[in-house]
């Protein structure tokens, strides 16, 4: 992409992650994003990040009301920013909604949800988020502790409870308000910043000294793709799976210029294109042709496995196998299961499998409810005693799922919220069943014995095995768009969004059971991943050199 130098542009903390590229065709083709529908899950992950900023802010202001200004959001940008000022030059306590006057010479615009006068002079910024800023830890001996504070008082201290989420889209962001707030006068004269996360428990402290260098290089790259100084070509990253202009263009958008030009972020996205680019490599033909030793700062894993992935690509196989064997392992009684959450609110519904009979276990009390702890007992209660029954009868039991990210940490936050009531397990009996050998990962499994050229997801490898699902637009981000209307968030409840929720949570464990017997089949007729999939072994030699391949521009 190249646009037109120097025009206007201005540059908030959101641009300063993600696809560069992107935040240039933005910039310069707004009239085409016009007419391109949001997708309902942003939507629904804006509006519950402003439902969180919203409980954040009476939850403060109500501690102590006389300390607090509070910028109306409802006025104009530039008439919020006067009162901003004129709120840091009265030593207002704290502010909040902040926001800083543009600058039209740097482009930079934006604000903070907190401004927080400190008692050496300045202004922290404090940005509050709707996504975890830590995790939990026991006390322990360990080279780093964050940095947490009060919520009502700053005092940051080492916090020995909690261990730290790296989450670089929160540090680019203080930086960029740091430097408005220098440009003002109003800055602390220690670089630091603050985030209050999901929990709304601490501030975790962030000391900026350590990112402004990084934030000053990456935000003079990206005011220039803005301004059309720089050109930009596609990359595959995962954010294009939700990006309007993935198939958007007259060259079939992005996807179509990357398989048209057989870049090689095709088969190697982000950080892993980036790598092989630095050392001459850009498309795919060029990957599955290497015959050098392996890049000494390859660190993505077994560098043959990249260059077969390219070779795969290129002859349009979905799979290929790591070894002649496929195993998964196998029980005298098997249970697949599958959850649907929404947002972090909770899980509404949990799916289970069993000799072929779809039963799933949920409430369609709105999320947050108290109701999820009746469903969540009640799953749990079932799979034990389906497990207690199968060890009785001296047979062997397991249970599977696709992914266990999703499950763990659903198991744990439902036994933490709904602790001591009945059927509700403790997080220790959850420890005890997660890591044994009776809950199977069958993203693990497939992980281990398969390179996925085109991916990993269960809707891309269990068509492989022959599974189909009933419905088109089956997947994570439309469920939660069905869910709102299936409880009637927005309007009435819609019935037929729970049939259609019901029918997509039982697809999926429909595809796990059939991409376990793919993999590891009791009959030997039908579908088999070892007859079926190729070896590594045939892709050992490279390929013949393309006669027809276009010539790739360089990777901005």
């Amino acid at each position: 992409m190249g646009g037109e130098r120097g025009r206007p542009a201005f540059l908030d903390a959101r641009g300063l992650i993600g696809c560069r590229h992107r935040l240039g065709l933005d910039a310069t083709y707004p009239e085409q994003l016009a007419e391109v529908r949001e997708d309902p899950g942003v939507q629904q992950r804006r509006a519950a990040a402003q439902a969180h900023r919203d409980r954040v802010r009476d939850t403060l202001v109500a501690a102590d009301p006389g300390s607090w200004v509070i910028i109306d959001p409802a006025q104009p940008a530039r008439a919020r920013a006067d009162a901003t000022l004129r709120a840091c030059a009265a030593g207002a306590a704290r502010i909040w909604g902040g926001l800083l006057p543009q600058e039209s010479d740097t482009g930079r615009r934006g604000g903070a949800e907190i401004l927080l006068r400190d008692v050496g002079g300045g202004y922290i910024p404090v940005i509050v988020v709707n996504h975890k800023v830590t995790d939990p830890r026991r006390p322990e001996p360990a080279e780093f502790h964050p940095l947490t504070s009060d919520l009502l008082q700053w005092h940051p201290e080492p916090d020995r409870a909690r261990k730290l989420r790296q989450q670089p889209r929160d540090q680019q962001r203080l930086a960029h308000v740091y430097r408005m707030l220098q440009r003002h006068g109003l800055a602390t004269a220690t670089p630091v910043g603050g985030v209050i996360g999901f929990h709304f428990d601490r501030i975790l402290v962030h000391d900026l000294a350590t990112v402004l260098t990084d934030y000053d290089n990456r935000y003079a790259d990206r005011i220039a793709v803005l301004r059309g100084e720089v050109a930009t070509v596609p990359s595959k990253v995962p954010e294009c799976r939700q990006c309007p202009w993935w198939t958007r263009g007259a060259t079939g958008g992005c996807q179509g210029w990357l398989n048209e030009h057989r870049d090689v972020s095709v088969v190697a996205p982000g950080s892993r294109a980036e790598v092989l680019r630095a050392h001459g490599v850009r498309t795919i033909d060029e990957l599955a042709a290497w015959a050098a030793p392996e890049p000494e700062d390859w660190q993505h894993g077994p560098f043959e496995e990249a260059v077969v992935t390219a070779r795969a690509w290129l002859v349009d196989a979905p799979l290929v196998r790591r070894s002649d064997h496929v195993w998964v392992r196998r029980a005298d009684v098997e249970v697949d299961v599958d959850l649907e959450s929404y947002q972090e609110d909770g899980a509404y519904l949990w799916g289970t499998l069993l000799d072929g009979e779809y039963r799933p276990f949920v409430t369609w009390d709105p999320l947050p409810t108290e109701d999820e702890g009746r469903s969540f007992a009640e799953f749990w209660t079932w799979l034990m005693g389906i497990r207690e029954q199968a060890v009785a009868a001296g047979k062997t039991f397991a249970a599977y799922c696709y992914s266990r990210s999703a499950e763990d940490k659903w198991l744990y936050e439902s036994a933490r919220r709904f602790a001591g009531r009945p059927g509700v397990p403790t997080a220790a009996q959850v420890t005890r069943f997660v890591d044994s050998v009776q809950w199977v990962d069958m993203f693990q499994a497939v992980t281990d014995q398969f390179i996925c050229p085109s991916g990993k997801g269960l809707k891309k490898i269990a068509p492989v095995a022959g599974f189909a699902w009933r419905d088109p637009e089956a997947g994570g981000e439309a469920s939660m768009s069905w869910y709102r209307r299936a409880v009637g968030y927005d309007a009435a409840p819609d019935l037929t969004q729970r049939t259609r929720l019901f029918e997509y949570n039982e697809d999926d464990v429909r595809a796990t059971a059939v991409l376990r017997e793919w993999m590891n089949p009791r009959t030997p007729t039908g579908h088999c991943a070892e007859r079926e999939v190729p070896a590594l072994a045939d892709f050992a030699q490279a390929p013949p050199a393309p006669t027809d391949l276009r010539s790739s521009p360089a990777q901005a």
